[in-house]
């Protein structure tokens, strides 16, 4: 917010949100959260999962074009939506050389894990960026070659494992940048400046 303010911003266009499970009132925390919103004039707009699995702005999209892949289906139902992609790779990965270009992402330093129990040449992948472990199920259901999102949690292993799936874990941070600067290129071309706003948190 203190950047956005500091690049006189009118609206602050983010993908993650400040309220998670509903916001009864703006006092204490959640009051320091947005002061700098209020002192500065500036506006809020946050778009979480429909940016996630958007066809052509969302990051799972942005992250399949980075991965020079060809979007085939929806992917990572959630709530009757679907908030990632199926994709094919043009040229077919091997496990080393898919976890390679994903450490081209802004990990903050930190290396792409993988869990590598599924088939060396890799063409099929299921994307669900961020925080998309609960997935994992899908993929192995879809005969995808890789599951690729953000971040796990410790039973991932064993039902990757249990599944015979490739898993990359390439950061929440670095797999959910896409769909705001895809954002930002769309309203340069209504004539609006923009400016991005990097932030990673190495997580």
């Amino acid at each position: 917010f203190e950047a956005a303010a500091a690049a006189g911003a009118d609206v602050l266009v983010v993908h993650h949100g400040i309220v998670w499970g509903g916001l009864d009132r703006v006092t204490g925390l959640e009051y320091d959260r947005i002061a700098t919103l209020v002192e500065n004039d500036l506006g809020l707009y946050v778009s979480h999962l429909p940016l996630d699995g958007h066809a052509e702005l969302g990051n799972a999209a942005g992250l399949a074009d980075y991965l020079d892949c060809e979007t085939v289906e929806p992917f990572g139902e959630a709530g009757g939506v679907h908030i990632g992609h199926r994709a094919r790779a043009e040229t077919p990965y091997t496990v080393e050389s898919l976890r390679d270009q994903l450490s081209g992402l802004d990990t903050g330093g930190k290396p792409v894990d993988v869990l590598d129990f599924g088939p060396e040449e890799i063409e099929d992948i299921g994307i669900v960026t961020g925080g998309g472990a609960d997935w994992i199920r899908e993929a192995a259901e879809t005969d995808v070659d890789a599951f690729v999102t953000g971040e796990g949690k410790q039973k991932v292993y064993h039902e990757a494992r249990e599944a015979g799936v490739n898993v990359f874990l390439a950061g929440h941070y670095a797999t959910e940048t896409f769909g705001v600067q895809a954002l930002a290129d769309l309203v340069e071309t209504w004539g609006i400046e923009t400016t991005y706003l990097d932030h990673p948190t190495g997580l």
